[in-house]
């Protein structure tokens, strides 16, 4: 009798269990804050991407029900064929102008907006150059794109630019991607340099700046902001979903690109609009992150301030409110997480394949007190 064609997958999973790299979901409860309910346990929370503490936030649960309440829970189809309400202009309008450029495109989320944007600007005859840390749905995206792909060296622009040089001529179009932070890091990329890179080579530059977005610049608009390069031409990515506290995917740019987008980006022509709950609360953050400054400053004070009590642990450079622990072995890392846990902290491990090193990965909120940073540490300095 022959096997199962599924009977693989159960071998893969024995696999898995046995390096460590095994995960599962765990249950979360009441509304998303710095105190949750995790599998009937009060616990605090520093596993959220919710770095202004807006996904609870009053108003934009608000700005969802009234949006329900006028146009319905469903968007009922992709928006070229189905058409869109006002408020998704509205929101694109909102993302442009915060982030000061001639229009953006809203995607379903994060995800498909880089795949579907990558693989719509660039093909076989084309060359990819992407940070080896870069975010899955841009690896992802390169792949699809069926252009040649070639990683450089984390945050090495004499890399890039190197391969830059034996590479660029042998293809028609090429395209440079990067995390703007880090997801996994929590540093930065060289902005100012990568623009200066692309410039020479002729080079299209894709920046996301999903852990950005609302945390980084003077006015929350992202990286591009924080290392005044306004203005320059870039493709930039982001998210709703993190510090905007709502679901969907961004692309700002030119009006050119986009209206490009809105005709060859498979991931936004063949998706259902993002739901009117959904687009309408994050209009609702971005005004909030406009008018809100003290959101952002409270962030950044928790991120200075854990740092500074953390200066003799083992940790990996950050400029962000991403904040990693290493630790030798995914044995090790998940004993520490069991034992944060058990002591009241939700705070995750992450371990290979995902990233090249074990590590706790510490994401900071607005609205952590000082004094669910200070119990951290104690619980993180205790063997």
């Amino acid at each position: 009798m022959l096997a199962s064609p599924y009977s693989w997958l159960d071998k893969s999973l024995t696999t898995i269990h046995r390096a460590n790299w095994y995960r599962s979901v765990k249950t979360i409860a009441g509304i998303p804050g710095a105190i949750v309910e995790l599998s009937g346990k009060s616990v605090i929370n520093f596993a959220s991407n919710d770095y202004l503490g807006l996904a609870g936030d009053r108003r934009l649960i608000h700005a969802a029900i009234n949006a329900t309440q006028v146009y319905g829970t469903g968007s009922t189809g992709s928006r070229l064929l189905s058409g869109h309400r006002e408020l998704h202009q509205e929101l694109e309008n909102a993302i442009a102008a915060l982030k000061q450029t001639e229009s953006a495109l809203v995607f379903s989320s994060g995800y498909l907006a880089n795949i579907g944007t990558v693989a719509a600007l660039v093909g076989k005859p084309d060359l990819i150059l992407g940070d080896q840390y870069n975010h899955s749905s841009l690896k992802k995206g390169a792949i699809l794109s069926g252009a040649k792909t070639i990683d450089y060296e984390h945050n090495n622009t004499e890399d890039l630019r190197r391969k830059l040089q034996i590479n660029r001529h042998l293809y028609r179009r090429c395209l440079i991607t990067t995390d703007s932070v880090f997801s996994m890091d929590g540093d930065l990329c060289p902005l100012p340099e990568l623009i200066a890179i692309a410039e020479e080579f002729t080079c299209m530059l894709l920046i996301d700046e999903a852990h950005a977005t609302g945390v980084m610049g003077e006015t929350g608009a992202g990286c591009v902001e924080h290392f005044n390069c306004t203005g320059k031409e870039l493709i930039q990515i982001g998210t709703l979903s993190k510090a905007l506290g709502s679901l969907g995917g961004y692309v700002a740019g030119s009006a050119t690109l986009i209206d490009f987008l809105r005709n060859r980006a498979p991931s936004w022509i063949y998706t259902t609009a993002l739901s009117p709950a959904d687009t309408a609360a994050a209009h609702e953050a971005i005004k909030l992150i406009q008018t809100e400054s003290t959101r952002r400053e409270q962030l950044w004070q928790n991120i200075y301030y854990l740092k500074q009590e953390l200066s003799d642990f083992n940790l990996l450079l950050s400029e962000s409110p991403i904040i990693c622990m290493e630790f030798k072995n995914p044995q090790a890392v998940l004993s520490k997480a069991q034992q944060l846990l058990e002591a009241g902290i939700f705070a995750p491990a992450i371990r290979p394949p995902t990233v090249p090193t074990s590590r706790i990965r510490l994401s900071l909120m607005a609205t952590h007190e000082r004094s669910h940073l200070d119990f951290l540490v104690e619980k993180l300095r205790q063997e």
